[in-house]
């Protein structure tokens, strides 16, 4: 996991980590002195971002910063662990931030600590909970939020052409900035028509499938899931067999829609194979994938 955690969003909060910190913490005169080492020897997997800070109010503190591709049930657990390790390894009081950038299924409950109790014994952990999709897509804009910008089509409001086009932009006004295009045109497509997704950004799909910051974000997707347990292990083999019908039907099967079929949850995959066999066109697919969200 350490690769994508590097291509990812290690990255990404790297590239402007001050904006970064200030944000998930609601404090203006917090500023980022470092991204630190986060691997623990007992984790098999480090978190995305650990950032020493410091306030004139609070001194030195951390910043953990864990950004999800879609909510699991035992983040709560995990946001714990990180943060124990964390400050025992740094000697240093953290501050855990989990950001969710997709939205989960429909009922499912995200956590906003972890609480467990045996014999009387009581263990706690509170953490800040981010849901990209509640945040306004002009809060990026307005606060120059430069990590944030390939996430614009997800957030509230930034599902449009405008916005889209504001953020490809921000992108293409600073060099550092222009190899997030594929990552903007990746989440674009999830809201977006496909050819007004080319059209903006001049993206070829298949092209776009093979850049590495799509694939970090849809590989950690996969692992995450076959390591959350059954309910995820039902969800890759429903996507992959109603994958295979799509293919025969509508044969190439563009890889943004593939993409959008593999991220549904089981109970949206139960309801697509059902409503696949009235589709007598992809355009329907694509209807039904767009009214889903």
């Amino acid at each position: 996991m350490s690769q994508n955690a590097d291509i990812g969003s290690k990255r990404l909060i790297g590239l402007a980590p001050d904006a970064w910190v200030q944000w998930v913490t609601q404090s203006a005169d917090v500023i980022a002195q470092e991204i630190i080492d986060a691997e623990f020897q007992w984790v098999s997997r480090k978190s995305d971002a650990l950032i020493k800070v410091y306030s004139p109010q609070l001194g030195e503190f951390l910043v953990l910063s864990e950004l999800q591709l879609r909510y699991l049930s035992r983040m709560p657990k995990r946001m714990r662990a990180y943060a124990a390790l964390a400050e025992e390894r740094y000697n240093l009081l953290v501050y855990p931030v989990l950001i969710n950038i997709l939205s989960p299924s429909a009922g499912t409950a995200i956590a906003t600590g972890y609480q467990s109790e045996i014999m009387g014994m009581q263990a706690r952990q509170d953490y800040r909970v981010i849901n990209l999709w509640e945040v306004g897509s002009e809060l990026v804009f307005e606060r120059s939020l430069t990590s944030l910008l390939p996430f614009v089509p997800l957030m509230a409001g930034g599902g449009t052409e405008a916005s889209v086009r504001e953020a490809l932009f921000r992108l293409q006004a600073d060099q550092q900035l222009s190899n997030l295009e594929p990552l903007l045109a990746f989440f674009a497509s999830f809201v977006l028509d496909t050819d007004l997704v080319q059209q903006i950004l001049r993206w070829d799909m298949a092209v776009l499938r093979e850049s590495p910051w799509a694939q970090a974000f849809l590989l950690e997707g996969r692992q995450e899931g076959r390591q959350e347990g059954r309910q995820e292990g039902r969800q890759e083999e429903a996507a992959a067999l109603i994958l295979r019908q799509l293919d025969r039907r509508f044969t190439p099967l563009a890889a943004e829609v593939e993409a959008q079929v593999r991220l549904l949850g089981v109970e949206q995959l139960e309801a697509l194979s059902e409503s696949l066999l009235d589709f007598t066109q992809l355009a329907d697919l694509e209807t039904w994938l767009s009214q889903s969200k």
